[in-house]
């Protein structure tokens, strides 16, 4: 998924993607296009049906948003990148270059979820928008947030987000 904050030209690219169907050479060099594994910490989604834990990769440089999840397997279940975005702003996404869906939670500074992109659409160049001002993204495996009953107004807890 690639993202743009609209105030800017597009400046950054984040996808979770393996090339499924690449051959060994495409793999090979996925593999070398992929950043190492960031730094993981623990973050909890609270729904109506419970706190589910996982734990997230943190981009919080302009090259980790860059980069994000390219080239790597899908993630498992409980696991994510958790993209810290800074001042609230709009942003748009994509799937170009992943060839798995994903969840895209847009989380407000307060760690509110105020939109989900469920299953988004792989190797879709349409953009996904952020639905209002941002300060974060959590991106999980697609079909991740309805298991856990996931919805609008659902709290990000992360010491990322204000929580007040």
């Amino acid at each position: 998924m690639k993202f743009a904050r609209l105030a800017r030209p597009l400046v950054a690219a984040a996808v979770v993607c393996v090339a499924l169907s690449a051959g060994a050479a495409g793999a090979q060099d996925d593999i070398q296009h992929a950043q190492p594994l960031l730094r993981l910490e623990p973050l909890t989604i609270v729904t109506h049906h419970g706190a589910f834990r996982f734990r997230a990769e943190i981009a919080d440089t302009p090259r980790s948003e860059e980069v994000g999840l390219m080239y790597r397997p899908p993630l498992p279940a409980n696991r994510g990148m958790l993209f810290e975005m800074g001042p609230p702003q709009e942003a748009d996404f994509w799937m170009k270059h992943c060839p798995t869906p994903l969840d895209m939670l847009f989380i407000d500074a307060n760690g509110r979820i105020i939109k989900i992109a469920r299953r988004t659409t792989p190797y879709s160049e349409a953009g996904i928008d952020s639905g209002g001002l941002i300060t974060g993204v959590l991106e999980l495996r697609g079909g991740r947030a309805a298991e856990i009953g996931a919805e609008v107004g659902d709290i990000v807890r992360h010491p990322y987000f204000q929580h007040g």
